[in-house]
């Protein structure tokens, strides 16, 4: 998400997220991805954050930044991905973030 272009400056960790990324397409994975953050913490993709009203209250036009309709008129939200941690470990800034395990059947991610 790139809120900057439109003149919303938010940083790492406003938006309620428990982890910033860079250089990963996380709203493009597949239900079930595995990602390998740092060397030894794994955490499993279960789906679409779905932003909420408090993002407006946080920062005007935010929301209409997160959220957006594909041509047939599906909303499309851009807040994010959830996952559930499958195995611990220290997690620092500037860590690496690569894809460990992808599903052989692509389920796109739905909001959770």
């Amino acid at each position: 998400m790139d809120v900057l272009n439109l003149g919303l400056a938010v940083t790492p960790g406003q938006m309620g997220e428990n982890i910033t990324t860079r250089g990963i397409h996380l709203l493009s994975l597949n239900m079930g991805t595995r990602l390998r953050l740092g060397s030894d913490a794994i955490v499993e993709v279960t789906g679409l954050r779905n932003p909420c009203a408090q993002i407006k209250a946080f920062k005007p036009g935010l929301l209409a930044a997160v959220l957006e309709r594909s041509p047939e008129g599906c909303l499309i939200r851009k807040a994010g991905v959830m996952a559930v941690v499958l195995q611990g470990g220290v997690v620092k800034a500037g860590d690496d973030i690569e894809v460990a395990h992808e599903p052989p059947e692509f389920k796109p991610l739905q909001p959770v």
